[in-house]
């Protein structure tokens, strides 16, 4: 089987391409950047906001694991140009080619848990009340639309996983990204940890690996067609992995007050119920956060 990421240098992509070759795939890899972070062979530059360079591209493959585009809450209401150019036109444009083929390939979507309405204490399902507290929140909602409206039109298929909050790393020396990624920073650099207010506020905490190999694995079952699924993982309040994070690098929590733009796109507890997945994809996670910062360095 053939498939592209593009995104390819972003910390999906470059699992996903990492993972690959266990599961027999031929990767074509793309990103804007000039060099491959994987060092892979098959790497080439592609601004996907250019249409002359989307057109050099062969959408003749199996799947196309659309990873590319900014994330981030606050800097979306700075940079809503890019965000726009680069989530949702730079998908759009994407699809614009695919559509041209007789049997367009699958596209593989990641997309985000800022699409819900936090609800205090509760698991949500892929139905569950939406709520749009950024331009990122509001591009992954418009992309998860685009996508369906390209399938009724040109018959497109695509799988959506929306995901919680990953962490952790297979490839190098870099424990994680994002949340966990700073808790840690700040944490071998020995300096306390930050949370606003009392850090009450519930997520689900994916590894990096089995994200990525259930979007691998999923994405290859018929079944997954056309659908969105949450991906699950280990229940945390922020506290309590700041907490833990903390203690094993003998650092404190440190409780501060919520700036007031922070608090305003807050979107409190958004809990991931993953029973959709389960039940389409018979997979094992291989991960728990626990074990996952044991075997961690302390160094």
């Amino acid at each position: 089987m053939k498939a592209i990421i593009i995104g390819a240098n972003g910390y999906i992509g470059r699992h996903l391409e990492f993972l690959s070759k266990e599961y027999g795939l031929d990767i074509q890899a793309y990103d804007i950047q000039n060099k491959s972070v994987n060092q892979s062979s098959t790497y080439q530059v592609l601004n996907i906001t250019d249409v002359t360079q989307i057109k050099q591209v062969d959408f003749n493959v199996d799947f196309v694991f659309m990873m590319a585009g900014l994330s981030g809450t606050k800097a979306g209401l700075e940079q809503y140009d890019s965000y726009l150019d680069i989530n949702e036109k730079g998908l759009l444009n994407v699809l614009n080619e695919i559509k041209k083929l007789a049997n367009p390939p699958r596209v593989i979507f990641p997309s985000t848990r800022l699409v819900y309405k936090g609800q205090k204490g509760v698991s949500l399902v892929e139905t569950a009340p939406k709520e749009y507290k950024s331009i990122y929140a509001i591009n992954k909602f418009a992309c998860e639309n685009y996508l369906e409206l390209y399938r009724n039109c040109f018959n497109i298929p695509y799988t959506i996983f929306r995901i919680c909050v990953p962490y952790g790393n297979l490839i190098d020396d870099k424990y994680s990204y994002g949340t966990l990624g700073f808790m840690m920073g700040k944490a071998l650099r020995r300096e306390n940890i930050p949370i606003y207010g009392d850090g009450s506020q519930k997520r689900t905490f994916t590894h990096i690996e089995d994200v990525t190999r259930i979007m691998l694995e999923a994405s290859f079952q018929a079944n997954t067609q056309n659908a969105i699924y949450n991906i699950g993982g280990d229940t945390r309040s922020l506290y309590e992995v700041a907490e833990s994070v903390a203690v094993k690098y003998g650092v404190e929590v440190s409780c501060i007050e919520w700036p007031e733009l922070d608090l305003k796109i807050e979107s409190g507890d958004t809990i991931f119920d993953g029973s959709k997945l389960a039940n389409a994809c018979n997979y094992t996670f291989k991960h728990s956060f626990d074990k996952w910062l044991a075997m961690v360095s302390a160094c």
